[in-house]
């Protein structure tokens, strides 16, 4: 395979990202077996706060035990960083050694800035990523200076997760099937994410039970530009998969595209003539990181 440009953010698999808490000793078990991408172990929405101690103890235990699958991104969910949770959260990170910290109720760049600061003084200088959610009105308004904060020398910021419960409860905008007044929101954060180099996930689906539904979500997610979806059951894992996978079509095209700009007489060119289609060098770059995420895929699925 043709090298990936150096200038574009590292392709990862995160077409399913299941939310899992952490207070629940069963469904961390299960976790280990399950063929999500990524795994966002909840601190925050799903644990109750009498049982917050008891969760951090059981996260502790579970990154420390063996059987980790290869491959799988393991994500904290922590407290937001300024209440009385968020610290300890934070100090439970530093035990457990995640790829990524997901904090909540992000406002603006000062949320990213401070957590990171805050990992940087404990000699955490190589990790872990940060991932923000997306899930206030503020963030929605402050989403290009938040954005941003990922292409600063150095910068954490890795991955926007779109928070749609949170942020329908603060804006009053209806819960209709399709999103209708979500779009404009949505494709908000999806252009952002792009201009900062960034992936972005959408949000959970709530009726787990609504299967077709679901799928009809995460192929609009798709179009939207999503990398992949939030996931609250492991009844979803599949259909997210599928739908931000890349199909065998999409891998040929893509192929044919890499092929033609690596022929000799193409040396050079910015624009080519494939069939009748004028195919500029940027989609053979698209063309490249789609193929390289087709290779994850499949390797992934070796695995399993």
């Amino acid at each position: 395979m043709t090298n990936i440009p150096t200038h574009h953010h590292p392709v990862r698999l995160r077409r399913s990202v299941l939310s899992v808490p952490a207070s629940n000793a069963r469904a961390l078990e299960k976790s280990r077996t399950l063929a999500c991408d990524a795994i966002i172990f909840d601190l925050e929405d799903s644990v109750l706060p009498e049982k917050k101690a008891d969760a951090r103890a059981a996260l502790i235990a579970h990154f420390a035990a063996a059987g980790r699958p290869t491959g799988q991104e393991w994500v904290i969910r922590i407290n937001p960083f300024s209440g009385e949770h968020g610290l300890l959260d934070l100090e439970a990170v530093l035990a457990c050694a995640p790829d990524a910290v997901l904090l909540p109720k992000v406002c603006g760049p000062r949320d990213i800035l401070d957590a990171g600061d805050w990992l940087a003084e404990r000699g955490a200088d190589d990790g872990p990523r940060l991932w923000a959610m997306i899930e206030t009105a503020a963030s929605i308004l402050n989403i290009s200076a938040i954005a941003e904060v990922g292409r600063t020398l150095g910068g954490r910021l890795d991955c926007f997760v779109v928070g749609l419960n949170d942020l329908r409860s603060e804006t009053g905008i209806a819960d209709l099937e399709g999103r209708p007044y979500l779009i404009p929101l949505l494709m908000q954060v999806v252009v952002a994410a792009r201009a900062s180099g960034l992936d972005v996930l959408d949000s959970v689906y709530n009726d787990f039970a609504n299967a077709e539904a679901f799928v009809r979500e995460c192929e609009q997610g798709r179009q939207m530009g999503f990398d992949g979806k939030m996931l609250i059951h492991p009844a979803q894992i599949a259909g997210a998969n599928d739908a931000f996978g890349i199909s065998e079509s999409e891998a040929a095209a893509a192929l044919v595209i890499v092929s033609a700009f690596e022929a000799p007489e193409n040396a050079g060119k910015g624009v080519i003539n494939i069939r009748g289609r004028m195919v500029e060098r940027l989609h053979a770059d698209q063309a490249l990181r789609l193929l390289a995420k087709a290779d994850l895929i499949a390797q992934k699925e070796t695995q399993e």
